[in-house]
């Protein structure tokens, strides 16, 4: 909606061109006119620094956009250690658990064998409770014979030993209990921590995860608000060009009536033979080669002679940004730094400083709503000022490499009411 708000100012602002000029012209004073371009100017650098805002702004995002996509890299790298982490651990949980069974089994075991011994011992305190206490030495003193004694020995010393082998046995199986219940315990506890740490390592990294791909696709959003804000920009200084073309114009006229309208026209046409003719002879230095171009019959002259053409005009892919299917709006002249560059036509300076990715350019006003354009000039290399009034084949400024270009050559662009078209019939 925004770019067809803008595009609408742009074509208001060139309709204006073709106003009645004489009305106009009794309306305002050169001052008036002065003080309007002075505002227009103002109005047109705060666009450019908008512009340039927007591209440095463009940068900065795309730099932390290929920051953060190498950050994700990372923490996807990350997770897939975890990934694996999980199932070593899970594999050492299936050992604990393994582990877990064989103890429960041994537990069970000797808690068994306790209860057992635990009833003979109960079943012995019984019948010497019963029989009351009878000692070792009168079992021994009641033997009826010298045999009978060492039945009666051997006899006591098998429940004695027996007695005493029950008490060790039971106090290893007790001390195996207590030994088994606290690895239980400790496994346990280590299945429960490993559970925990996984899965909170887990969380973070998708946490991170997510967290990166939000922060992606601001920068995305960021990038492309950029786009379309220096795209706003660019309309803004077409539309503003478009005012200042009018007020121009206006102002000349009003200079223009000073003069006799005779002399005037005389002088045009004698400075047209110059030019034409300062045109032809420097046509005739040119040394023309198999992928030269000179013209093709148009109404304009060639800014630069005969050059080989390196880009036309149409749809390519931008040698610098590497977009594809971006609209070309000009031609290219391939033709070495400090190339002298001619005005094709005579008319009005609109525009002579740093323009966008044009780089260093001038605009040239030649009346009835056409505009000649020449960027990438290379730097200092303007000889001309806004309001100069320029004759055809009058030096201009000269070839260079400013703004987005991948070499020197003469961006040449024809714009009809403010709208580009191919230039190469108008040559």
């Amino acid at each position: 909606m925004k770019k067809i708000n803008l595009i609408l100012v742009v074509i208001l602002a060139a309709t204006m061109i073709f106003q009645p000029t004489d009305t106009y012209a009794k309306k305002q004073t050169v001052s008036q006119i002065e003080k309007e371009l002075k505002v227009l100017q103002e109005r047109a650098q705060q666009a450019k620094k908008t512009q340039e805002k927007a591209a440095s702004q463009k940068v900065e995002a795309q730099h932390y956009k290929e920051k953060n996509i190498e950050y994700l890299h990372s923490v996807l790298d990350e997770i897939d250690t975890v990934t694996n982490k999980l199932a070593d651990i899970s594999g050492q949980l299936d050992e604990t658990k393994e582990s877990l069974t064989l103890a429960a089994t041994e537990l069970d075991a000797a808690e068994e064998r306790i209860a057992t011994r635990e009833v003979m011992l109960e079943s012995r305190v019984r019948l010497m409770y019963t029989d009351g206490t009878v000692s070792y030495l009168e079992v021994l003193m009641a033997s009826t014979s010298f045999s009978d004694f060492l039945v009666r020995a051997d006899s006591l010393k098998m429940i004695v030993d027996q007695d005493q082998n029950l008490l060790v046995e039971h106090k290893k199986d007790k001390d195996t209990v207590v030994v088994k219940t606290a690895e239980l315990e400790l496994q346990y506890a280590k299945a429960e921590t490993l559970y925990s740490e996984v899965e909170t390592q887990k969380d973070i990294l998708s946490e991170k995860e997510a967290e990166k791909k939000v922060l992606i696709a601001q920068f995305d959003k960021e990038i492309e608000e950029s786009n379309e804000l220096t795209e706003e920009q660019e309309l803004q200084l077409v539309a503003l060009a478009s005012e200042r073309s009018t007020l121009l114009q206006t102002k000349n006229k009003l200079v223009a009536e000073e003069a006799a309208r005779v002399k005037a026209a005389k002088a045009a046409a004698a400075k047209r033979a110059a030019a034409a003719k300062a045109a032809a002879k420097i046509t005739s230095k040119s040394k023309p080669s198999v992928a030269s171009f000179s013209g093709g019959g148009g109404p304009l002259m060639m800014p630069v002679g005969n050059a080989r053409i390196s880009s036309g005009y149409g749809k390519r892919t931008h040698p610098v940004t590497g977009v594809l299917g971006k609209m070309h709006n000009g031609v290219d002249f391939a033709v070495p730094q400090g190339t002298t560059i001619h005005a094709a036509e005579s008319g009005t300076i609109i525009l002579a400083e740093w323009y966008s990715g044009y780089g260093n350019a001038v605009i040239v006003d030649h009346g009835g709503g056409m505009w000649t354009l020449y960027g990438h000039i290379r730097q200092g290399g303007i000889s001309v000022k806004v309001g100069d009034r320029v004759s055809r084949g009058q030096k201009i400024a000269e070839s260079g490499n400013t703004g987005q270009s991948t070499g020197p050559h003469l961006h040449f662009e024809v714009r009809i009411n403010g709208s580009v078209v191919n230039p190469m019939p108008y040559i």
